[in-house]
């Protein structure tokens, strides 16, 4: 791949023409909004200006709503050998460009997996997709030369290629990505009135469950109305566990003794299917989950902090697998939990104690 025209310079059309561009391709930007592209240009993701004649690869980086549209005024106006998406559904615009009778032999749509609470061009980085998976739906028409075109850009944005079916697709990512921005989005609406009492007592939990809530408003309604269905499914499974629990928590309250131990039974059941679900979710690398174990640090909020532990770590030839922190509400200090293999745990606390950490486990 020598050229390539990126249609829509938004956070992921802007990461893919950085990472291309940084890997010596020459990218052609365009966008319905002209500041948008001479940004992302001004950021060394290519050029606005016009390719000169046809490109190896046309990537549309526009919503689902719009991709159909995009994709076929590109694909008429013959400006690439290859055409390819990255919308986050992939049926509803495969069946919109079927329906135009077209010719989709060098189409392919594909889904980074990857992402960010900031969208826009500024929010762009070339590293967004680097060990992400990278979905690929071809129909039977796809060319072998527009799939290597594929492949070809997800190794240089060092992402890993997953082949799928589009539809199998969509109830997958209803599943693992759109269902959870609205729950994460339902859970922080809580908080919107909620006393500033409350509010106050926020830890990392919270911060967990409601961090994609901060996502675009405007982005999710393009992306959930190209997907309703699945999600809709998604939700009636959740709906009746919601249900489910809200009857054993009252059952909880009853002053008959049986129906307290039912709903303290039903309360650990869905506790545990949460658990195993859980437990599938892949762990670093995308390999099998690891049971890390966790070494906490108290840090104050000073520069430098955080190296000096990662250092000090590294001498004790320790590698941190995972890091999350947790700050102190009001209090300009927080606890570093570095979650490492179980059998370095304990010589890393005492390493770190030794030179004046102070370790909670």
């Amino acid at each position: 791949m020598r050229t390539a025209l990126v249609i829509g310079t938004g956070l992921i059309g802007t990461s893919a023409a950085l990472a291309l561009a940084g890997r010596g391709v020459t990218v052609h930007l365009v966008d319905h909004d002209p500041e948008r592209a001479q940004t992302a240009a001004a950021l060394g993701a290519g050029t606005d200006a016009p390719p000169p004649g046809r490109v190896d690869l046309a990537i549309v980086a526009v919503p689902p709503a719009y991709t159909a549209t995009a994709l076929a005024a590109a694909m008429r106006d013959g400006v690439a050998r290859g055409y390819l998406d990255v919308a986050s559904v992939k049926g509803g615009p495969r069946r919109e460009l079927e329906a135009l009778s077209l010719d989709l032999s060098a189409y392919i749509g594909s889904h980074p997996m990857s992402g960010k609470e900031r969208s826009g061009p500024l929010a762009a980085t070339a590293d967004l997709f680097e060990g992400r998976p990278w979905v690929l739906t071809p129909t039977a028409a796809t060319d072998t030369e527009v799939l290597n075109l594929a492949l070809e850009l997800i190794a240089l944005c060092r992402a890993v290629p997953v082949v799928m079916d589009a539809d199998a697709h969509d109830r997958a990512v209803a599943l693992v990505s759109h269902t959870p921005q609205l729950v994460s989005s339902m859970v922080a609406a809580r908080l919107e009135e909620a006393d500033e009492t409350a509010v106050r007592l926020c830890g990392q939990g919270i911060r967990d469950v409601t961090r994609i809530a901060a996502s675009d408003p405007a982005m999710w309604v393009d992306i959930l109305t190209a997907n309703p269905g699945p999600v809709a499914d998604v939700l009636t499974g959740i709906a009746a566990d919601l249900d489910e629990t809200v009857r054993a928590l009252r059952s909880l309250q009853s002053p008959d003794e049986e129906r307290r131990l039912g709903g303290a039974t039903d309360i650990g059941s869905v506790l545990r299917r949460g658990n195993a679900g859980r437990a599938r979710v892949p762990g670093k690398h995308g390999t099998a989950p690891a049971a890390y174990e966790i070494v906490g640090v108290l840090i104050s909020d000073q520069p430098g902090e955080l190296a000096r532990i990662f250092s000090d770590a590294g001498r004790e030839g320790v590698n941190i697998e995972d890091v999350r922190i947790e700050h102190a509400t009001g209090q300009q200090a927080g606890l570093v939990q570095l979650m490492v293999e179980p059998s370095a745990a304990a010589s890393l606390a005492a390493s770190l104690r030794e030179r004046g950490w102070a370790i909670r486990q």
